[in-house]
């Protein structure tokens, strides 16, 4: 893809979290918008997996550590194809099988459960290790939010990793500032985040933009580069991107829009939509 195509599917990713967040009159939109672009381009352009053989065997492997934007993943794998984009309007519903976190067992193209934050990230670590120890080929990539990284066991796992050179993991940070009680340097700050994975012997990508896919497919070719040591991507990014009322507005992080409100932000996103049409 290029990067208007990628444009293009990052916005109906967007629309996907909009609208199912919605019609579930619940769920966390804002972390899901601000990663909506590393979403897209993981599965879109960076890596190994195809929605018609999701257990393949050497297929990339992705967990996302920070579970509860599984609105963005779900609005991600449906549009690749995993499976039908309809079925995002029955997240969080009695029945449905689009849980409020990524459930393995049931949800095609979901590689991991996750929702306890700083746990993913072990599991990930996991995978990769695990690779190694079998000559596998595939890469792992697991996204974090800057607030959960907070969490203790996540710099465990940063340690482990680092000590057993995991060439083959990617962890990428969402950095949008904002967690559930405010922003993260009043609540517990984590920076500076580049720096403390820097002290557990990973390659660090700072300071990357995760609206501008230049920046984004720069980050994770430099990435593959790399040998001998995991990589940490630090992704900054905008709490709600896309939707005018929810930028940088931290109520937004765990809140479902109203009917007004859903008007105004597919409005926001059809225009931007119309925009990139014409490019």
């Amino acid at each position: 893809m290029n990067n208007v195509e990628l444009q293009i599917t990052a916005n109906e990713v967007r629309k996907g979290i909009i609208t199912s967040v919605h019609s579930a009159k619940a769920g966390h939109p804002g972390g899901s918008l601000s990663a909506a672009d590393i979403f897209t381009f993981l599965y879109f352009e960076e890596m190994n997996v195809d929605p018609t053989n999701p257990k393949m065997v050497d297929r990339d492997r992705f967990v996302l550590s920070k579970g509860h934007t599984a609105p963005g993943l779900y609005a991600t794998l449906a549009h690749k194809g995993y499976f039908p984009v309809e079925d995002l309007l029955t997240l969080r519903q009695i029945g449905s099988y689009l849980q409020g976190h990524p459930d393995m067992k049931h949800i095609p193209g979901v590689d991991m459960s996750s929702g306890s934050l700083g746990q993913g990230i072990s599991a990930a670590v996991g995978m990769a290790l695990s690779a190694k120890l079998s000559g596998d080929y595939y890469r792992t990539y697991t996204l974090l939010g800057d607030g959960e990284i907070e969490e203790g066991q996540v710099w465990e796992a940063a340690m482990f990793a680092g000590h057993k050179h995991l060439d083959n993991l990617v962890v990428m940070v969402d950095n949008n500032g904002l967690q559930i009680d405010g922003d993260i340097k009043d609540v517990c700050s984590p920076y500076p985040i580049g720096e403390k994975f820097k002290a557990f012997n990973f390659h660090v990508i700072d300071n990357v933009d995760a609206h501008d896919f230049d920046a984004i497919r720069s980050a994770f070719n430099e990435a593959r580069a790399t040998k001998d040591m995991p990589t940490a991507i630090i992704f900054n990014s905008v709490k709600g991107k896309g939707v005018s009322f929810m930028e940088n507005n931290v109520s937004w992080h765990g809140t479902a829009p109203n009917d007004e409100q859903l008007e105004i932000a597919m409005k926001d996103l059809e225009k931007v939509g119309a925009t990139l049409c014409q490019k």
